[in-house]
């Protein structure tokens, strides 16, 4: 059987802006790296205003707005509330409208803002609404060094953040990170080994790998405190759970899709 192909994660975009992220895929692809932003309905994280101007597209999903407007000038308390607000302007405003403020979707529709009203869709979320979006309009040539860093995506009612994981499962072909103040999560595909290049200054040293999907009866690691040997893996069995990061490369193969989360650090 072939070596699966490699696929290559890094948490460099959370670097500060004095030191450019490193091109997750290479440095051949630096220049066709793309982000795009999608806020969700939680409170911004510390990093916003960073990663808000690292992407070439910004959505909210509805109520996200409201964070975005309320938010910003309390990330950024020394500089005036109303040029925060017409500085961090999203995009586009995605979802059915049930959260979103009369005020602030007129007021971002005045700046411009594009009001997206899918309310007649009610089987998908927010997010599975915005992540189809941008990948109709993808922010650069084409989705293949597309990465969607999802604000908001954990914290609050459980049942959200279920939405928030099956999306990574339902766009398992699109690149997606979820973020909140203390963790990042992203889908491991079974087509593809996997490298992840831990950056200290701003993550770990917890993590975790879970099968989200289906159960792993194989699942190998290096780089890790408790490594997995052709591991199986389900619920109501064994989770890499509260593992810790050793090496500054850890690499993931497995039969099934895994899910992968690591701790943030506060100063990020």
């Amino acid at each position: 059987m072939p070596p699966l192909p490699t696929m290559t994660h890094s948490s460099s975009f959370l670097l500060p802006s004095s030191s450019p992220p490193a091109p997750p895929t290479g440095a051949d692809a630096e220049n066709a790296v793309s982000y795009a932003v999608v806020v969700l309905n939680q409170r911004l994280p510390r990093f916003a205003p960073l990663l808000w101007t690292r992407a070439r597209l910004r959505v909210c999903a509805d109520g996200g707005a409201n964070r975005v407007f309320d938010g910003m000038p309390d990330l950024l308390p020394g500089e005036d509330p109303d040029e925060v607000r017409v500085r961090y302007k999203p995009d586009a405003i995605e979802g059915d409208m049930d959260s979103v403020r009369p005020e602030v979707k007129e007021y971002y529709s005045s700046l411009g803002t594009q009001i997206i009203d899918d309310s007649p869709d009610q089987d998908t979320t927010d997010l599975n609404k915005c992540i189809s979006f941008i990948t109709r309009n993808p922010p650069g040539p084409d989705n293949s060094n597309l990465f969607i860093l999802v604000l908001g995506a954990l914290g609050g009612r459980f049942d959200h953040e279920m939405g928030n994981i099956n999306v990574l499962h339902r766009f398992s072909n699109t690149r997606i990170i979820l973020l909140s103040d203390d963790s990042s999560i992203f889908l491991l595909p079974k087509t593809h080994s996997h490298e992840i290049h831990i950056e200290r200054s701003v993550e770990g040293p917890h993590c975790g790998l879970i099968p989200m999907g289906a159960p792993s009866s194989s699942s190998t690691t290096t780089g890790l405190r408790w490594n997995l040997d052709n591991t199986s893996m389900n619920f109501g069995g064994l989770l890499s759970t509260s593992n810790i990061v050793e090496e500054e490369i850890v690499t993931v193969t497995s039969d099934s899709d895994l899910i992968w989360t690591i701790s943030l650090r506060k100063h990020t």
